[in-house]
């Protein structure tokens, strides 16, 4: 039998990396329909036609609708920030990590299916909805990272990390191929509308989701401990994640290298949930246009995981992201002087081979990170995750901020580089060596 990394006696094999990857196949087109490439467009015509123009009023409260779904998004973050310590905590404690993942997954997929009744004049059950999608999405994946060390040899790490996002975004094209085609010919498939095609869209994604999921559940195994779970295991997550981060501080490769993760993801999650939203208002991209662009960005992600991970075998994974945040650094500063189309599909492409690259490559060197001989892997992923979410919270409320006070997310778009440099350069402090080694010092 081999092990699988912190000290979890469960055999890894082509089998079970193939069903933990196949979760990404399940989960990612939330992330490119929903949040990318359909949904955005959808909120924000319905709205606009909704309050005859960009100002809509939620709850009594007027602003611009793309102001308004920016702030969702940082709330939606905001909750997983509070509530993925407690979660992983009990997770590690009771080994329960797949029920968990499999709470969220439901919830995320159940929120997507309910857009099918949003309609643009209700833009608070929207807004509620694409929250509780959010958080699905987002607190599914702690616990999904949080097997990777467990069903991963070390030295395939950057491979299968990869392999996860190819088979995302891989899958993710494929289900929205078959939506463009239904919201192009809406007749040819029963629909009145585009409207109505549109929305049953969010149908098939949440079904897709909780459906190629059930590969995952099927394979990926908890290893129950036989505590009991109480009201005082609550604060066991709290407990965990205060023993993690003292590991943290005595781990200075891994203290640095997460400064630097923290400070790229403001841009990169950032940029990669706005985009839409900025090729509409900034560049006039039509929906059909941007859903092109999304195509060709999704396809060229697969070989930038692929790319980068060979990268990161050959020259280190330091140098791989390095590269990485240079190309992001270029994109946002190229963004804010953008006018033409044929400019934003260069820009687009550009933005597929960092999107792959950065994801991938950024798991799997905190995976390598992760002490080889605990337990607590879902407790470490926690951390990677409150990091990750709290840079969300802060690029996402910032790019809200500055449309909102200049009124041009072009200004936005270019503060995002900021973020790439400050990443870069706490990048170059961390020390990441081209090959891990089990020391106490990494």
């Amino acid at each position: 039998m081999d092990k699988t990394g912190p000290g979890i006696s469960t055999r890894y094999s082509k089998r079970v990396i193939n069903a933990w990857a196949s979760y990404d196949w399940s989960n990612s087109v939330y992330n490119l329909i929903v949040t990318t490439a359909i949904f955005p467009i959808y909120y924000s015509a319905t709205t606009r036609e909704a309050f005859g123009g960009e100002i809509v009023d939620f709850f009594g409260i007027s602003m611009r609708n793309s102001v308004l779904y920016t702030y969702a998004i940082s709330f939606s973050f905001l909750i997983i920030v509070i509530l993925s310590p407690v979660l992983s905590g009990i997770a590690d404690f009771a080994g329960i990590k797949k029920k968990f993942m499999q709470f969220f997954t439901y919830l995320g997929s159940l929120a997507c299916i309910a857009l099918f009744f949003f309609d643009g004049e209700n833009v608070e059950y929207g807004i509620i909805c694409a929250v509780m999608a959010s958080v699905g999405y987002a607190g599914s994946l702690v616990f999904y990272n949080g097997f990777l060390p467990e069903i991963c040899p070390l030295d395939r790490m950057d491979n299968v990390s990869a392999r996860g996002f190819a088979m995302g975004y891989v899958g993710s094209v494929i289900l929205l191929i078959i939506n463009l085609a239904i919201i192009m010919n809406p007749g040819s498939f029963g629909f009145g509308n585009e409207t109505s095609a549109t929305k049953f869209g969010f149908l098939l994604v949440g079904i897709w989701w909780a459906g190629f999921a059930q590969i995952a559940f099927h394979y990926l195994k908890d290893h129950p401990t036989g505590k009991k779970v109480t009201r005082q295991v609550f604060g066991h997550g709290i407990d965990e994640l205060k023993m993690v981060f003292l590991a943290l501080i005595k781990r200075k490769v891994m203290k640095r290298y997460l400064a630097s993760f923290f400070f790229y993801s403001m841009g990169v999650q950032t940029v990669l949930l706005l985009a839409p939203l900025f090729a509409e208002a900034e560049i006039g991209m039509g929906a059909d246009e941007m859903i092109m662009v999304v195509l060709i960005l999704q396809i060229l992600a697969i070989g930038g995981a692929y790319l980068f991970a060979v990268i990161a075998r050959h020259l280190g994974n330091g140098f791989s992201i390095s590269t990485m945040l240079i190309i992001w650094v270029i994109i946002c500063i190229s963004g804010y002087f953008l006018k033409e189309k044929v400019s934003f599909y260069v820009l687009a492409g550009m933005l597929g081979f960092a999107m792959g690259g950065i994801q991938a490559i950024s798991r799997s060197t905190y995976s390598k990170l992760i002490p080889t001989d605990s337990k607590d892997t879902a407790s470490y992923f926690s951390l990677y995750d409150v990091t990750e979410k709290v840079a969300i919270v802060i690029g996402t409320f910032s790019y809200g901020l500055i449309d909102q006070v200049t009124g041009s997310m072009r200004n936005s778009m270019v503060f995002m580089a900021i973020f790439f440099l400050a990443g870069f350069v706490l990048l170059q402090t961390a020390g990441l060596k081209r090959s891990f080694g089990l020391s106490g010092n990494s």
